[in-house]
């Protein structure tokens, strides 16, 4: 058809334009796959602009953001004119001109290009097509796309498209906007209200020209004229970009003269910019929206999500104080008892032999050394005991300079305790304190809901509760004597003798409830073996307990392993008239136009009668009113005023490894972990590591924090009073004798005892295995 065209240049003119439209067309539809993604008419009309999460706690405080790129969106009108005039002047003097390509700025470009002068002719709205639906990414690349030069051009023809179809469908400003909310200023700041708040601590609509200039300036690369890394480049080109500016009459030659004197003028704001586990509660959160995300269609780190927990930053705060500064004086008293002795030591109390290297084989650090020295273990070992400058933290000095080889930095963080907080309102099982450790930078494992660790006498209640439902009362006596319980594990016969924690028995009929109080193990034992070590285990797990929890006769001493979110959880059913609730950290989620997305609310379920459940709460009480009480330690602090009324009960597993405080007032349930990552480093004696000198005094320091700050909302008051009638008898108070320093032996050190039966008329071997069990206390 082309041949009835006679003029031969204007024959071969339609061709090539006729081709060229085939071509467009083909690049359009990315016919056959050759040419790849091109945005959709539907993706231009609703853009993808990745947007941080935030996390914000019950009072309204932002705590934390989520993304892959740190970046908050701004409106037009909160936009700087000197910011829009700097872009316009620099990138596209044109741009309120073209309907998206500058097809004058495409043939100064090439002649530009032609005479060695590499020069852009993108216009704004071109390089917004490019940062929005990522052009020059290879998954928008067909196969034509991977040739050298051709696929520069289908990338640039994919672009204008893109510019002409923004055109229509936006305005200038809206697209202005776009841009400035997509762009990239280093330093992890995307946007132009972080960058604005990163370099200036300013708002968008406060931001000078000269500031304005910096900012433009950066976007042609943002390494080389970074204003923190390289000052004198980016004066530099901040001065370009006045220049333009004042070419385009948006500022006086004066004002341009008196701009290009001054210094950048830099006032670094704070930016939320942390990695992705920069606290314990951020990934706490993380842990649940995560999978929220996942099942109903969202991404985290992109939506722009804002994310409500149940966390008081008022209570946080203080919980905070009074972990790490408790923390800080554990850590000095542990310290101190082993002096210049290695600490990790095995249960008869000898040094552990290659515990360092052991540590050592757990990095990834390990992994690649033993690749580069093909599993050499002498060069490995020198490698690893080079010194070299490096930051270590220390309750002391904060983060200290210091000259340590990576062995030296392993023994350095190997002996420090760690510590797990959590505070529930057991009414809304809404979560208020989380404190996960001591510090996230050094140790990820949260000991709030990951870290599993012996429960020691916390768990003591939940056999006592199981005699309650059994029928007993706080009144029921038992004997505090020697005790031996013969049984079967896996077809072997075993027999076990508990101890109290004090390694005598006094003889004395006591109480449930001074027995609890007092935490005596024979009394705790006898009760377990009355009921049943399956009835106990049963009674934990329906009031909250979800570990796995073996049934053997020690299990109401807590020789099991649980969270301290477990043990929290359990104990708010008492005070929450029996009704149990798995508790709450995510309160809700809002998407980015403020629409609610998500609510997540408390879901009771009764698993004990309400007459046991505050039956259970005045039985906590004894550890503060029974003679020798566990909990009496409390005096010390400030917390006894207008009748106030505390619960609670300490706990401590053998040889002083963990510390537990589980406390309960009329407002909240409070636990308290403390002890080491590794279970072969701990305190020497009762005097230094049991529950009541160690988790004991974080609690008593955040509940008098509490009570002294007017703001939080928390005030001394008597626990709840019983809303039902109390059949059974439970006011018998218990004789007062003299206990010798109740707080040293504050809790009971389980000694499990597994061993085969032996002939009860054998006195001397029962004697001999006796002393081989009994730990050496100094």
């Amino acid at each position: 058809m082309f041949r009835r065209v006679k003029n031969k240049f204007l024959r071969y003119f339609i061709i090539f334009i006729y081709f060229a439209i085939i071509f467009l067309c083909a690049i359009e539809l990315n016919f056959l796959g050759l040419f790849g993604y091109s945005p959709t008419t539907k993706d231009i009309e609703t853009p993808t602009l990745n947007i941080a999460s935030e996390l914000y706690t019950d009072d309204g405080k932002l705590i934390a953001r989520y993304f892959k790129e740190n970046r908050s969106p701004v409106v037009y009108d909160s936009i700087s004119t000197d910011i829009v005039n700097a872009l316009v002047s620099t990138e596209d003097i044109r741009f309120f001109k073209h309907s998206g390509v500058d097809f004058f700025a495409v043939a100064s470009s090439l002649v530009s290009t032609a005479h060695g002068e590499k020069r852009g002719g993108s216009t704004i709205t071109q390089q917004l097509a490019k940062n929005l639906y990522r052009t020059r990414y290879q998954q928008s690349a067909g196969f034509l796309g991977k040739i050298p030069g051709l696929n520069m051009l289908i990338i640039k023809i994919k672009e204008w498209f893109t510019a002409v179809k923004l055109e229509r469908k936006y305005s200038k400003e809206h697209i202005l906007t776009m841009y400035l909310n997509t762009v990239s200023f280093g330093n992890n700041t995307y946007g132009i209200k972080t960058a604005a708040k990163r370099y200036f601590n300013s708002n968008t609509n406060d931001i000078t020209a000269s500031q304005a200039a910096l900012l433009i300036g950066m976007l042609k690369a943002t390494t080389l004229y970074n204003p923190i890394r390289n000052p004198e480049q980016a004066t530099k080109r901040r001065n370009i970009v006045l220049s333009q500016m004042l070419k385009a009459d948006f500022i006086s030659s004066e004002q341009y003269k008196d701009f290009i004197t001054k210094p950048l003028g830099l006032s670094l704001g704070s930016v939320n910019d942390s990695s992705k586990d920069d606290s314990y509660l951020r990934a706490a959160v993380e842990r649940t929206v995560e999978k929220w995300c996942e099942e109903n269609g969202y991404d985290l780190y992109e939506d722009g999500l804002k994310i409500y927990t149940t966390i008081d930053s008022r209570l946080q705060a203080h919980a905070e104080k009074a972990a790490y500064e408790q923390m800080a004086i554990l850590q000095e008293r542990l310290d101190k008892s082993w002096a210049n002795e290695l600490p990790w030591r095995d249960s008869k109390g000898v040094v552990i032999e290659n515990f360092l290297e052991n540590l050592a084989k757990k990095l990834p650090l390990y992994d690649f050394l033993s690749q580069k020295f093909n599993k050499n273990t002498d060069s490995i070992s020198y490698y690893l005991n080079q010194p070299k400058s490096m930051k270590v933290f220390t309750w002391e000095d904060g983060m200290k300079e210091v000259n340590y080889s990576t062995m030296d930095s392993l023994a350095h963080y190997a002996k420090f305790l760690n510590t797990g907080m959590m505070a529930l309102d057991p009414y809304s099982s809404e979560i208020k304190v989380w404190v996960g450790g001591i510090n996230h930078s050094y140790y990820k494992y949260d000991h709030v809901n990951q870290a599993k660790r012996q429960a020691g006498s916390t768990f003591k209640p939940f056999a006592y509760l199981a005699a309650i439902e059994e029928g007993m009362s706080p009144c029921d006596k038992f004997p505090d004597k020697a005790v031996r319980i013969d049984y079967t594990e896996n077809g072997e016969q075993k027999s076990w003798e508990p101890k109290n924690a004090d390694w005598t028995f006094s003889g004395l009929d006591m109480s449930l409830r001074w027995a609890m109080g007092r935490s005596i193990n024979s009394v705790t034992a006898q009760i377990t073996e009355k009921v049943g070590w399956d009835k106990v285990v049963e009674t934990a797990h329906k009031c909250g307990i979800t570990s796995h929890l073996a049934s053997v006769p020690s299990v109401g001493l807590g020789s099991n392993d649980v969270t301290v979110f477990e043990m929290v959880s359990a104990y708010a059913t008492f005070l929450n008239k029996g009704n149990h609730t798995t508790p709450i950290l995510v309160k809700r989620i809002v998407d980015r136009d403020g629409k609610t997305l998500a609510e997540f609310k408390a879901k009771p379920e009764q698993v004990i009668d309400e007459e046991t459940a505050w039956l259970m709460t005045y039985m906590l009480r004894g550890t503060m009113e029974e003679p020798g009480g566990t909990s009496q330690a409390l005096w010390e602090w400030d917390l006894w005023k207008d009748g106030n009324q505390i619960g609670g009960k300490t706990g401590t597993s053998s040889n002083y490894v963990d510390g537990w405080y589980i406390g309960i007032t009329k407002d909240l349930v409070t636990g308290v972990w403390v002890g080491n990552d590794e279970r072969s480093i701990h305190f020497r004696n009762s005097a230094t590591g049991e529950g009541s000198r160690t988790a004991l005094p974080i609690f008593a320091t955040f509940m008098e924090q509490l009570y002294h700050d007017p703001n939080s909302g928390y005030t001394y008051g008597p626990l709840p009073d019983p809303t039902v009638p109390i059949t059974r008898k439970y006011n018998c108070p218990s004789p007062r004798i003299v206990i010798q320093d109740s707080t040293a032996t504050d809790s009971v050190r389980i000694e499990q005892r597994l061993m085969p039966t032996v002939p009860l008329q054998d006195e001397d071997e029962i004697n001999r295995i006796d002393e081989q069990l009994k730990p050496t206390i100094p």
